[in-house]
């Protein structure tokens, strides 16, 4: 009887150590990814519901640091560096941070974002940017938090923050117009080196036209000085599918010395491995 018992509450046990119960998140998180011109721009955030709270000057409040969200630190990234307000951020990640009042929000970019809630000591040297942004009064209630990436163009956007009847917006500028005319310029100037070089490694790759592949590796190297060891090391390939072997021993010692000043292993011993295949001296 003891021991039933003891089973019993063995079994017991362990299914109440294995139950889990699942509920859905008071504040459940939302990731946003919106390119804008040519450059990505991701929002990472949590979002709080108003549940019959008053919201800003009360559960928020006015002129004092908010997370400006839920959890961990709302989070936006950028593939490029972009403007805001005449100040350029870096390409990378930021936390948001704002200061509502009832007319308007200070709202800040700032380095450091990992971690929850606003920063114990606020560090202005972590601002990479702030501005100032318009309070407008929406017609009806926005029950959960919400941001928004509206008012797209090849060139601007607007990063929109929601809640309670509020709305503010951060507009900020991306470089598609540099980059476009960059790339414009490159291509009316004819192919660069990384074109013929994608080509030659294509017709490698595919058994096409060896001649052709080793005519454009060769104005690939020609446009590289020095030539980096990967691209070297193509050009061995290509010219020994050509039946150059020596060509390629030449080239392949090339490689192989710069890829041992790079201290990368893998093609120190690619190259290696053909030099002996090809019965270099």
């Amino acid at each position: 009887m003891k021991n039933l018992i003891l089973f019993t509450f063995v079994a017991l046990l362990s299914l109440s150590m294995e139950a889990q119960i699942t509920t859905p998140a008071p504040s459940p998180s939302q990731k946003i990814e919106q390119a804008v011109g040519l450059t990505d721009v991701t929002v990472d955030y949590s979002r709080p519901a108003m549940r019959g709270r008053a919201i800003f000057g009360d559960l928020v409040p006015y002129d004092a640091v908010w997370r400006t969200g839920a959890n961990a630190r709302t989070k936006v990234s950028f593939s490029d560096d972009v403007v805001v307000d005449g100040q350029t951020l870096k390409a990378g990640t930021y936390a948001i941070f704002t200061k509502p009042s009832a007319t308007s929000w200070e709202v800040y970019f700032y380095t450091e974002y990992d971690g929850g809630g606003a920063p114990q000591e606020w560090d202005e040297s972590k601002v990479a940017a702030k501005t100032t942004a318009q309070v407008y009064d929406l017609p009806m209630d926005i029950q959960s938090f919400t941001i928004s990436i509206d008012d797209i163009t090849n060139t601007s956007a607007v990063l929109g923050l929601m809640w309670e009847k509020v709305y503010v917006g951060v507009q900020f500028e991306v470089p598609t117009d540099a980059a476009v005319m960059s790339s414009i310029e490159s291509t009316m100037n004819g192919p660069g080196a990384f074109d013929y070089y994608a080509a030659a490694v294509y017709y490698l790759g595919e058994d096409k036209d060896i001649n052709k592949a080793q005519e454009w590796i060769n104005k690939a190297i020609s446009m590289n000085d020095p030539a980096p060891f990967w691209m070297l090391r193509q050009q061995s390939l290509i010219y020994a599918k050509a039946g150059d072997k020596k060509g390629a021993i030449k080239i392949a010692k090339q490689s192989l010395t710069a890829s041992e000043a790079a201290n990368n292993a893998d093609y120190v011993k690619m190259n290696k491995d053909s030099l002996k295949e090809w019965g270099a001296k």
